[in-house]
């Protein structure tokens, strides 16, 4: 069955897809980089989909906006939350992660901060892109940060991904700083509200 693609909230049911396509957005090395040597991808996702079932981590579905097929498969993904949420969020995170792979990120960098709706993870299945999925999302996005008034739509896009670059920058992104995350140099991008 062939529909047009919608846009609806994450439910507990779409963890698996949506922690599939948050890896997507880590990237396989910055996925390993908090796995490490002695675990797998797939142990990796069992722990993203715990995280993206619960409704107190960055992952959760709760954050999600979810990109779905006429048959309501998800095949693309916006999490975004508060930035000034980050540390509440993120620490089931670390704490699972220093559990299940005995890997201490405590002391990780803030990528983030309080006056922007944080876009955390931006993804769509490889089959569904050039679509226009990732720009709907975008645009769903900005709608709830504006909605959710905690300032502008900001995120981070690794130095080492020009396409996702040029996808943020040509629906209004602009640049405004530089940070590191997962172990990558990435480029902060803000889209300010319309006026």
């Amino acid at each position: 069955m062939h529909c047009k693609t919608t846009i609806r909230e994450g439910r507990p049911s779409d963890a698996p897809q949506i922690a599939s396509l948050i890896m997507q957005a880590m990237s396989e090395e910055c996925c390993r980089y908090f796995y490490g040597d002695e675990h797998t991808a797939d142990d990796f996702h069992k722990l993203m989909t715990a995280l993206s079932g619960r409704q107190d981590t960055q992952y959760s579905y709760l954050n999600a906006l979810c990109a779905v097929d006429g048959d309501d498969h998800v095949i693309g993904v916006s999490v975004s939350y508060d930035g000034g949420e980050l540390r509440r969020l993120r620490q089931p995170f670390i704490d699972a992660v220093r559990e299940t792979f005995g890997r201490d990120f405590s002391g990780m960098p803030e990528e983030t901060s309080a006056g922007e709706l944080y876009l955390d993870s931006l993804a769509v299945e490889p089959a569904h892109r050039g679509k226009g999925i990732a720009k709907a999302l975008l645009k769903a996005t900005a709608e709830r940060a504006e909605r959710l008034g905690c300032g502008p739509l900001g995120l981070l896009v690794d130095n080492n991904n020009p396409n996702a670059e040029r996808l943020y920058l040509s629906v209004g992104f602009t640049p405004d700083g530089t940070n590191n995350w997962g172990g990558h140099p990435m480029k902060h991008l803000s889209l300010k509200a319309k006026e």
